[in-house]
Parts: C-alpha cells; structure tokens; sequence
C-alpha cells in the first residue's frame, strides 16, 4: 500500500479483476459549474531598450553639429567649389584619371590571373617567380615603384628586342617610348597585378574540390575546366575584393601627380598653387569627386555581385530600390496596425 502524506489528498486506486480481460476503472475527473473564462486579447509591450535610443540620439546630434558646420562655416567657401567644380581643367584632370584607372584595372587584372596561376602551378619555378613578384610589390610603396619608373631611363637608355644574350634586331629609346601616361599605367599595373593575384588566387581555391573532381572526370580539358567551371564560381568571392581593390586603384592614382601626369588631384594641385586662396575649396572638389567615382563603382559591384548569385542562393538579394519599397510597406503596415489598437 502505498504511503500516505499529511495534507496531500490521494486519488482511490483503479480497481483491476484478477480475470483476464479485466478493464480498469479511472476515476472521473472533477467537474465545476462555473463558466469558462472568455479570451481576452492581450497587447505584446515590446521590450525596453533605452540605450539604443540614447545612443540613437547622441549620433543623430553629432551628425547634425557635423553637417550644421559644414554648411555655415565661411572657411570652405562653396561658392567658390561651384566655381572649380565644372572647371574645363579639372574635368580634364577627371578625365584622365578615368583612363589611367581604366587602363591599370584591365592590365592589373589580367597580370593577377597570370600570377594566381603560376602560383598554383605544379612547377616549382612559377611558382616561386609569382611569390616573389607578389611578396615585392606588395613590400614596395606604390610612389617609390612610380618614381623609380620615372627614372627608369637613367638605368637602360635604351630597350631591345632579339635573341637572348644575343644579337638585338629592334632598339628602342626609353625616354621617347616611355611617356607619362605609361609610366602611370606600367606602374600602377605592376603594383595592382601583386594584389590582384592574391584576390583571384583564393577565389580560385574557393571553390568546392568536387567541381574539380568533377570536370575531371568528364575528361575536360584543363582550359576548358577553368574557362567555363572554376573561374565563373570563383568571381562570386573575386568580385567583392577585386572592386575593393579597384576603389584603391581610384585613389592611387592621385599619385601619379608626382610624375608630371596632371590628374584630377594634380590638376587641383596647380590650381591651388595659382590661386593659394581656393586650396580648401580645389581639395572639397576633388573628394566630392571622388565620392562620386567609387559610389559608382560601388553600384556596379552590387549588382555584378547579384548577377553571379544566381544559382548559389535561394532568392536574389533585394535592389536598393525593392528595399525601399519594402520598408515603406512595412512602415504602413505598422501604422495601421498602431491606429487600429
């Protein structure tokens, strides 16, 4: 029997007959007269967080002091950068800019892939030339490799083309052949083929081994396997860095000023040492221009970016403007909802 506590009622045990197919008796469950309740439609308080709002607010006060300042302080003299901004000398400078970032990009690329693939090559000489062409560049700061081509003339007067250690068949005049806008070019691209062999090296091994495994045993040719299967899914993890390399190439070209190339940095800068007054407002042209070049940039990376997700995930990343539309759905969704409680 079991034991009894003080104070805790005990249910009577269900009765079981000894007999086979004997059926148990439970004992019936209480009942009361009194009326269910009815459900009441309670209002979920959202939790307090009062130091998100705080801070909210102590940012909202400093960008506004920030941007205050920026319009009523007399010292950037904005009507001065209207004046600058469409200037026929900085558009030039502008221009210029555009095509030595053009022509550094496409080469600086195409010498990246060149080394990521030496540097996955099974040959122990490419791969040891690609390392330590990467580790050099990479250790060299872009002015000393700009001006150092500069110079370049004063080390080889003259470049040859013939049979190695052997007889030249054509001579060409360094100083002639190499202009400022390719000394611009040829060290720019040195310097972003370093980087960029490193991008496109760990997109490469970015990809899955099976798809290698794969291509292989369809008995593709290895062209053919990088071609159309390893580089089209190893641009999902080039891109992002390769663009990220490319907003520094924008703005490594304001280096080029130092070899006679009148960029749009060094078209500000001879404009600034004409006129010493309008230095801050030449300076707030050229960042303002710059701003608009690598959003540019950047705008175009998204959507290259959502082009090659395609197939990698379930539904394609939203466009700026489908977010909008999104959060002002949302924005009156919850309006009514506020209004309607």
């Amino acid at each position: 029997m079991p034991p009894r506590y003080r104070g805790v009622p005990t249910q009577p045990e269900p009765t079981m007959s000894e007999s086979p197919g004997a059926t148990v008796t439970l004992p019936e469950a209480p009942t009361s007269d009194e009326p269910p309740k009815p459900l009441t439609a309670q209002r979920v308080v959202p939790l307090r967080r009062p130091g998100r709002w705080i801070a909210t607010a102590v940012v909202l006060v400093l960008v506004a002091q920030f941007v205050h300042g920026l319009v009523t302080n007399p010292f950037y003299q904005w009507a001065r950068w209207s004046y600058w901004f469409l200037r026929p000398t900085i558009l030039d400078g502008l221009l210029i800019t555009l095509e030595v970032t053009a022509f550094s990009a496409v080469l600086g690329l195409v010498g990246g892939i060149v080394l990521a693939l030496a540097r996955l090559s099974r040959s122990p000489v490419l791969r040891a030339v690609s390392w330590t062409y990467v580790w050099a560049l990479r250790s060299i700061p872009l002015i000393v490799v700009l001006i150092f081509l500069y110079n370049f003339s004063a080390l080889y007067k003259t470049l040859s083309l013939g049979i190695p250690f052997g007889p030249a068949f054509f001579t060409f005049d360094e100083s002639k052949l190499a202009t400022d806008m390719v000394v611009a070019v040829v060290g720019l691209s040195l310097n972003e083929a370093a980087y960029a062999a490193e991008v496109v090296r760990g997109g490469i091994l970015s990809v899955d081994q099976g798809q290698h495994e794969a291509a292989a045993a369809l008995g593709l040719p290895k062209g053919y396997q990088f071609r159309r299967i390893v580089f089209p899914q190893a641009l999902r993890s080039i891109i992002p860095n390769y663009v990220n390399q490319l907003i520094g190439l924008i703005k490594g070209t304001s280096l080029v000023f130092y070899v006679s190339l009148l960029d749009l940095f060094g078209s500000a800068q001879t404009m600034g040492s004409t006129y010493p007054g309008d230095i801050v407002p030449l300076l707030l042209v050229v960042t303002v221009w710059y701003l608009i070049l690598t959003s540019i940039v950047s705008v175009i990376q998204f959507y290259v970016e959502r082009h090659y997700a395609r197939g990698a995930t379930r539904s394609l990343p939203s466009t700026p403007l489908q977010k909008l539309r999104t959060g002002l759905s949302d924005l009156r969704t919850r309006i009514r909802r506020e209004a309607a409680v």
